[in-house]
């Protein structure tokens, strides 16, 4: 019976969110028991990791479901594969590089009967609820975007980033759309993109981009991945009647008119492996698209400017 033994999960991909985030998050959880993961030259402390998939599920054919902490580009074949030996899947953010493969995997997840998670980690940050219930009560004049980081502090050395599918500076800034889509009613429409992509790069440095949600609201958002000294992660709201609130550090800090209202430790990830626990429980999945629908409107939508050669 479900429940009764810690669920067993593998990991894909031994990099350096699994690193910070899965593998800490996994053992915290009594709920969950870290099997095993692969990777073709990870190796971190504490884990037991094969060269191939093959290889992990050959040695560990019990392990239950899988996180896939992979780039992108790759994430469809993969998740094919798991979800085809009839194993859950938990996804790292973005779910795939092209809408089309998400929806593929969602689907296939439906007809196999798993449980799948596309995991938008900052939906779980400890001021997003809260935000969302203000919001609900309220009619908004405005809603500003402002994420903005340094490439080099966050991903030294992953190239794919800037390669077709990898999305620049929309991998942060997508995270900010996962929050954006949560609290705000209506859909969210893109309207104008401006894409800054380095002539030595397939993916944008730099976005501003204009939006509009169904009930009137509009977006604004900016993203930046060279951004010096202090980094910033924060989404500026404007009622109507004039009352403001921020939300900053990617949801963790909450300011309404002035006065703070929440100022957290980030705890997104247990959240979300919490989550995935009771999805595979209830036979259910959470597998909704709309921030990786939006970027793709943008990349439809935008107008790209050339940009000077990233050198890292």
């Amino acid at each position: 019976m479900f429940g009764s033994k810690p669920l067993k999960i593998g990991l894909i991909g031994l990099g350096k969110i699994a690193v910070d985030q899965h593998i800490p998050s996994i053992n915290a959880n009594k709920k969950l028991t870290l099997v095993a993961g692969c990777s073709p030259s990870s190796r971190p402390d504490g884990v037991k990791a094969y060269n191939s998939y093959e290889e992990m599920v050959a040695a560990h054919p019990d392990i239950e479901a899988i996180a896939i902490c992979t780039p992108p580009q790759v994430r469809h074949v993969i998740a094919q594969q798991v979800i085809n030996d009839g194993r859950h899947v938990f996804l790292e953010k973005p779910p795939a590089a092209t809408l089309g493969e998400a929806m593929a995997i969602k689907a296939l997840a439906a007809q196999k009967g798993v449980s799948l998670l596309a995991s938008w980690h900052s939906r779980f940050a400890p001021a997003v609820e809260r935000t969302r219930q203000w919001i609900a009560s309220r009619k908004l004049k405005s809603v500003v975007v402002h994420w903005k980081e340094n490439v080099r502090q966050w991903h030294p050395g992953q190239k794919w980033i800037f390669e077709a599918g990898g999305m620049g500076v929309f991998d942060p800034g997508i995270n900010s759309l996962s929050i954006v889509t949560r609290i705000l009613p209506g859909a969210v429409m893109v309207k104008k993109a401006d894409l800054h992509i380095p002539g030595n790069c397939e993916a944008p440095i730099q976005v501003e981009m204009d939006m509009l949600t169904t009930n009137g609201v509009p977006v604004r958002a900016e993203y930046d991945f060279l951004q010096t000294g202090i980094q910033t992660w924060s989404i500026f709201v404007e009622s109507e009647a004039g009352e403001k609130l921020t939300l900053s550090m990617g949801g963790a800090e909450l300011e309404i008119d002035g006065q703070v209202m929440a100022k957290e430790k980030e705890a997104e990830y247990p959240g979300l492996y919490a989550h995935f626990h009771d999805l595979i429980k209830s036979k259910s999945s959470d597998a909704d698209f709309e921030p990786l629908r939006i970027v793709a409107d943008a990349m439809l939508l935008g107008k790209r400017i050339t940009a000077p050669d990233y050198i890292e």
